[in-house]
């Protein structure tokens, strides 16, 4: 199958700094791709060099994709806006009439548990609405390709893993490929099929761990040997010399 986005040897330095060196993988349509790392390793640039918004030393990309939608860490709701008009931002820029794209939310507000929310404000909510929010916004662009970065990573731990359980029920129901950097391990095998894992800076892929088939809605199958075992090997990996 013909990828849809992908590195051969990467390669990137910010003046004498190394970040990123000899990065290669493939990655399918509709796979999702976690890439996890010791902070520092270069996760995040490497995924705005994906994005187009960072370019790169050495090495090439494979993007095909039209348009790809990204929720950057935070989520970067717009505070002068509401729920509402913070969510159907990406229709309004594609010029859709006012009424098509109130309806379009309004109908996808109570699975993201924002229905009766839609004239609040960000500072009015609580962390993970805010990145619920965020996220309806992000899927709402309709790019065939999600690039996601610390999702949930300013949230407690029962908020996140909350969240990371929600976002897989979610994700599980969309034909589009994902990808998502984050240094929380159970939320790259909860939300993707396959973990990259990279080296220290400057970062390269040290190996790779398949997700196992998990039962999305969360609770036990994270204790479940297959979960532990992937789990296990990541760490092994990240703690190897």
């Amino acid at each position: 199958m013909t990828a849809i986005l992908g590195a051969e040897r990467l390669s990137k330095s910010f003046g004498r700094l190394a970040v990123l060196r000899d990065v290669s993988f493939e990655m399918a349509p509709l796979e999702r791709l976690a890439v996890v790392g010791p902070s520092g390793c270069g996760k995040t640039t490497l995924l705005r060099i994906l994005l187009g918004l960072e370019a790169w030393d050495h090495g090439s990309l494979i993007r095909r994709y039209p348009r790809a939608g990204y929720l950057p860490q935070g989520g970067l709701l717009l505070p002068w806006k509401t729920v509402l008009e913070n969510v159907e931002l990406p229709l309004e820029l594609a010029r859709m009439e006012r009424a098509e794209r109130r309806r379009i939310v309004c109908e996808r507000l109570e699975p993201f548990g924002l229905l009766g929310f839609e004239r609040v404000y960000p500072r009015e909510l609580s962390g993970g609405m805010a990145q619920r929010a965020a996220l309806l916004r992000t899927l709402l662009t309709g790019a065939p390709i999600l690039f996601l970065d610390e999702p949930f990573g300013a949230l407690d731990t029962i908020t996140r893993q909350h969240l990371q359980d929600w976002l897989a029920g979610v994700v599980g129901l969309l034909d589009r490929a994902l990808l998502l950097v984050t240094h929380d391990i159970d939320e790259a095998l909860v939300l993707c099929h396959r973990v990259l894992v990279l080296s220290p800076r400057p970062g390269s892929v040290r190996g790779e761990v398949k997700a196992p088939s998990i039962d999305r809605g969360g609770g036990p199958a994270r204790m479940s040997p297959g979960f532990l075992a992937a789990k296990a090997s990541i760490l092994g990996i990240l703690e190897e010399d």
